[in-house]
């Protein structure tokens, strides 16, 4: 297989399964709000950098997704629509894991994250091409 679709296919595996566990851990009971939110922010990152593997467009290894979605929006303009709801998961990325300052977290504010993560994952597979789309099992996409 292709080394390029080889990346491409490990970085949505890994996306796809960030997506599946803060499904998990948002209806769980008691729902685990903080973890989920990192595993929607996880999501959104590999995904897009999933699409930047398959455009050939360089990125630096960074959990920043406003510099991603900069380099996204320049090979796809219209993931422009995605920019707010993307970027409020920026913070949690990082802070959300470690002990401090207390984030509050809603269940709505997860649900809406993890609608987030999976429009952001639902827009980009739309864009590959239908063989990487059969390879991760979503040839109905």
């Amino acid at each position: 297989m292709n080394p390029q679709v080889d990346e491409i296919t490990e970085w949505l595996q890994k996306a796809r399964n960030d997506l599946l566990s803060a499904q998990i851990l948002v209806e769980h009971r008691p729902p685990v709000l903080d973890t989920a939110m990192f595993h929607c922010q996880q999501a959104v990152e590999k995904t897009l950098k999933a699409f930047l593997v398959w455009k050939a467009v360089p990125f630096e290894k960074v959990h920043s997704l406003p510099y991603l979605l900069d380099l996204c929006e320049a090979e796809e303009p219209d993931l422009v629509s995605l920019r707010d709801s993307v970027e409020a998961l920026s913070p949690f990325a990082v802070e959300i894991r470690y002990p401090g300052e207390v984030m509050e977290i809603s269940l709505q504010e997860a649900v809406d994250a993890l609608t987030t993560a999976q429009a952001v994952w639902d827009f980009v597979l739309e864009l590959l091409p239908p063989g990487l789309r059969i390879s991760l099992g979503q040839e109905d996409s």
